[in-house]
């Protein structure tokens, strides 16, 4: 079982928290820290003990903006340490995702934090502790290895897809789904992160649920004030504030 420490500067947000991992049997000891400093401390304290020591932790949960130290600058300092704990981020904040990381943590969860979620957090956590305990393969970072691929998961085996063969993608929750012509993959990123990402690629907003890659749309349509896109055979619907800025590109595109 996984020894955890939650750290939130908010006692509302990390009570909760707390309540949530202390439910979960693959938890076996949870402990709370009102911020960063007192964390590295806790943390610091722990890797003196050593990894089977009583005050050894194998997670941290982080909030990320704190005063002081924040998470992120927290979990730059652990990657400095021999035998840094595994870091989920846990956050009311999309930006933060593309540092995140890039600072190989194990997940971004996004509050309001839903128990399923952050289950599915504890799981990824668990696995990796697991591996590293076997002397497995390194943990393995969660941004993609090269700029034209994006790893995703199918069956525990992990797969690559070329960015190109994404036709859109579409925000579920904190994770995105990325389609293609030949189907569609979750994937952990918020989809702010993957614009951010992905926009010298052709990928552009069309609604707060969707970015498309331009080289896809095949029809722009017009209908009684309403605008859509016709993309790898789905229509999308695109809001008032992207309109603009999209029929600009299109009208530009090669």
């Amino acid at each position: 079982m996984l020894r955890a420490l939650a750290v939130d500067d908010e006692r509302p947000s990390l009570e909760e928290l707390l309540y949530l991992l202390t439910a979960d049997p693959r938890i076996g000891t949870v402990e709370g820290a009102g911020d960063a400093t007192e964390a590295l401390r806790r943390i610091n304290r722990a890797l003196e003990s050593g990894p089977d020591g009583p005050e050894a932790i194998d997670v941290v949960f982080l909030d990320i903006q704190m005063p002081g130290l924040d998470g992120l600058d927290l979990a730059r300092l652990l990657t400095g340490f021999a035998r840094p704990p595994l870091v989920v981020f846990v956050t009311a904040h999309e930006d933060f995702a593309v540092q995140a990381f890039d600072l190989k943590a194990v997940d971004y969860v996004l509050k309001p934090v839903r128990k399923e979620r952050l289950a599915e957090a504890v799981r990824r956590a668990v696995e990796l502790r697991a591996a590293e305990r076997r002397g497995a393969a390194p943990r393995i970072p969660v941004h993609e290895p090269d700029p034209d691929h994006i790893p995703v998961e199918l069956g525990g085996v992990t797969r690559f897809v070329a960015v190109d063969d994404i036709t859109h993608v579409e925000a579920q929750g904190d994770y995105a789904r990325l389609h293609t012509e030949r189907g569609s993959h979750l994937v952990r990123i918020p989809l702010s992160a993957l614009e951010e990402r992905w926009r010298a690629r052709g990928f552009v907003r069309i609604h707060r649920r969707h970015l498309v890659a331009l080289r896809h749309i095949g029809e722009l349509r017009l209908d009684t004030g309403t605008v859509s896109v016709l993309v790898g055979g789905e229509e999308l619907q695109v809001s008032r504030r992207h309109t603009r800025e999209l029929r600009d590109l299109l009208m530009r595109r090669p």
